[in-house]
C-alpha cells in the first residue's frame, strides 16, 4: 500500500458493523450467483411455458452470463468515477428491480431482455463486493475474508437447484426471480448504512468507448455463434461463418487497442503478472469444465431419467454442501499453506470424481448420484478460494477492483461458453452413439430379435417394441455422451494441476 493509500485508509470497523457489511455483501454475491444456478433446473419448464425448445431455453443462462461478463471489466472505471459504495448499492437496487421484471415476463423475448439487463447491473457487484470486503478487513485476515466471500459463491449451487426445482414444481418459475427482491433490498440497505461514510476516492477518467464497443461486439458474436452453431450445422451456415469472422476480428482489435490505450476499459497489462495470469487461466478452464457438468446433469435427469425439477435440483445441489462447509476453512488455510498445494488437491479430487462419474449407466440411483457429488464441493472450495487469493497477491489496493473485475470476467465468460459448448458437444456425441448403436440393431441381428421378442412377450405390439428399442438406444446414447463429457473433464483437471505450479505465491 502506498503512503497516500495508507493516509486515506479508514480505521477498522467495529465488530457489529463488520458483521452487517459482511452479511450484506455476502448476500449480494449469493443472490448474484444464485441467479445463474437457480435457472438450470427450471429451463425445461420455462422453455415449455414460453413456447421454445430446451436448447433455446439455455439462453436464459447465457444471456445473463454474457451481459454480466461484458459489464464486469467496466467495474473498475465506473467505481473510480462514482465511488465503489454508491456503484455497488445502485447496481444491487437495479438488480432487484430487473429480477422482479424477469418474473413478470410474459414472453421469451422479454425474459431474455430482462435477464440481459439483470446481467449488466450484476457485473460490477461481484468485483465490488470483494473489493469492499477486503478494504474493511485487516491484511492478515484477507484469506479468511476471501473464504467468507467465496463461501457464498459456493452456496449458490446448493440453494439454487433446490430452490429452483421446488419453486418450479410447487409455485411458478416466476418466483425464482421474485425471491431476489427481499434479499436485494436488505443487501443494498445494509451496505449503505455501514459504508456510506467510507466512500472511495473518485476520479473523472475518460471511458474507453472504442474498447468497450469492440468487447461487446466480439464477445456477443462469439456467444451467439456458440448458442446457434448446433442448430445451424456450424460452419455449413453462412450466418455462423460471419459470426466467427466478426468475433475473431473484433476481439483481435480489442486486444491491440487495450494494450495501447491510455485508459483501457480492461487492464490487460495485469496479465504481465505471473500469479494473476496463472490464476486466471486456471479459473477460466476449470470453471468452464466444472460448470458444464452443473448444466448437463439436470438436463439429463429431467429429459432422460424422468426426474422432476425438484428432485433434479436436490441431486445437483449436493455438490455444494461440502463446499459451504469447507470454504471458510480453505480461506484460513490460504493464509498458512502454499496455495499451489491446496489447488492441486482440489483439481486432483475433481479429476478423480470426473473419471468415477464417467463410468455411470442409466440404472444409477438417486443415492449414488447424490453421494458421489458431495465431494465436488470440497474440490470447488480448494480450487476457487485459493485462486481468488492468488490472483490478487502482490497487488496494491488501487488495482484490486480492476484485477477482480478481469478475473471474474474470465470466469463468467468461461461459465457462458462452457454452457454452450457442453450442450453442443453432448448433442453431437449423442447423435454419434445413436448412429453406431442403431447400426448394430438390425432386424436380422439375433440379439435384437431376442430383445424384441422379450418386449412383445411383455404385452407390446411389434410396432411398440420397435419404438421401445429406439427409446432405449436414445437413452443409452445420451448416457454414453454424458460419460464422455466427464472423462474429458477429468483430463482437463489433471492438466490444470501442472499449470498451477507455474505460479509463485510469495510474489
Amino acid at each position: 500500500m502506498s503512503a497516500a493509500e495508507e493516509a486515506n485508509a479508514h480505521p477498522p470497523l467495529p465488530a457489529g458493523a463488520l458483521f452487517v457489511v459482511t452479511l450484506s455483501l455476502a448476500l449480494a454475491v449469493f443472490m448474484n450467483v444464485l441467479d445463474v444456478s437457480i435457472a438450470n433446473v427450471s429451463i425445461p419448464t420455462i422453455a415449455g411455458n414460453l413456447g421454445v425448445s430446451t436448447s433455446q431455453g439455455t439462453w436464459v443462462i447465457t444471456s445473463f452470463a454474457v451481459a454480466n461478463a461484458i459489464a464486469v471489466p467496466v467495474s473498475g472505471w465506473m467505481a473510480k468515477r462514482v465511488g465503489e459504495v454508491k456503484l455497488f448499492v445502485w447496481c444491487t437496487m437495479l438488480f432487484t428491480l430487473f429480477s422482479f421484471l424477469c418474473g413478470v415476463s410474459g414472453s421469451f423475448v422479454m425474459l431474455l431482455v430482462m435477464r440481459a439487463a439483470q446481467g449488466v447491473v450484476a457485473g460490477p457487484m461481484i468485483p465490488l463486493s470483494q473489493s469492499l470486503l477486503l478494504a474493511n478487513y485487516p491484511a492478515d485476515k484477507r484469506g479468511f475474508a476471501n473464504g467468507i466471500w467465496g463461501m457464498t459463491a459456493v452456496v449458490g449451487p446448493v440453494a439454487g437447484p433446490i430452490l429452483g426445482g421446488w419453486i418450479t414444481d410447487n409455485i411458478s418459475w416466476s418466483w425464482i426471480f421474485y425471491i431476489n427482491v427481499p434479499v436485494g433490498v436488505f443487501a443494498a440497505a445494509g451496505t449503505w448504512f455501514v459504508l456510506r461514510n467510507r466512500e472511495t476516492e473518485t476520479q473523472r477518467l475518460p471511458i474507453d468507448l472504442v474498447g468497450l464497443g469492440l468487447l461487446i461486439v466480439g464477445v456477443g458474436a462469439l456467444q451467439v455463434m456458440l448458442d446457434k452453431g448446433n442448430d445451424e450445422a456450424w460452419f455449413q451456415s453462412t450466418f455462423i461463418v460471419v459470426l466467427a469472422i466478426t468475433a475473431t476480428v473484433f476481439l483481435a482489435f480489442f486486444v491491440v487497442w487495450e494494450l495501447t490505450d491510455d485508459n483501457p476499459v480492461v487492464d490487460l497489462k495485469l496479465f504481465g503478472r505471473r500469479n494473476f495470469t496463472v490464476a486466471t487461466l486456471c479459473v477460466t478452464l476449470g470453471f468452464m469444465t466444472y460448470f458444464a457438468g452443473v448444466v448437463l446433469l439436470p438436463l439429463w435427469l429431467q429429459n432422460e431419467q424422468g426426474y422432476t425439477p425438484t428432485w433434479a435440483g436436490i441431486t445437483t445441489a449436493s455438490l455444494g454442501l461440502m463446499g459451504a462447509i469447507f470454504s471458510p476453512i480453505v480461506g484460513r488455510l490460504t493464509d498458512k499453506i502454499d496455495i499451489r498445494l491446496i489447488v492441486t488437491f482440489g483439481m486432483l479430487l475433481f479429476a478423480g470424481l470426473s473419471f468415477l462419474k464417467a463410468d455411470s449407466n442409466t440404472q444409477i440411483s438417486f443415492q449414488q448420484l447424490f453421494l458421489t457429488r458431495l465431494p465436488w464441493g470440497i474440490g470447488l472450495a480448494c480450487f476457487f478460494i485459493p485462486l481468488i487469493t492468488l490472483s490478487l497477491s502482490g497487488l496494491p489496493p488501487s488495482k484490486v477492483a480492476s484485477a477482480s473485475g478481469l478475473f471474474n470476467f474470465m470466469r463468467l465468460i468461461a461459465l457462458s461458453f462452457g454452457t454452450s459448448l457442453s450442450v453442443t458437444m453432448w448433442d453431437r456425441r449423442q447423435a454419434f452413439h445413436d448412429h453406431v448403436l442403431s447400426a448394430h440393431t438390425s432386424a436380422t441381428d439375433p440379439l435384437t430379435q431376442q430383445w424384441l421378442a422379450q418386449a412383445q412377450a411383455q404385452g407390446m405390439s411389434e410396432q411398440q417394441s420397435y419404438g421401445a428399442l429406439a427409446q432405449t438406444i436414445s437413452e443409452q446414447s445420451f448416457m454414453l455422451g454424458l460419460n464422455e463429457m466427464y472423462y474429458l473433464a477429468g483430463i482437463i483437471f489433471i492438466a490444470l494441476t501442472v499449470l498451477i505450479w507455474l505460479s509463485r505465491p510469495n510474489d
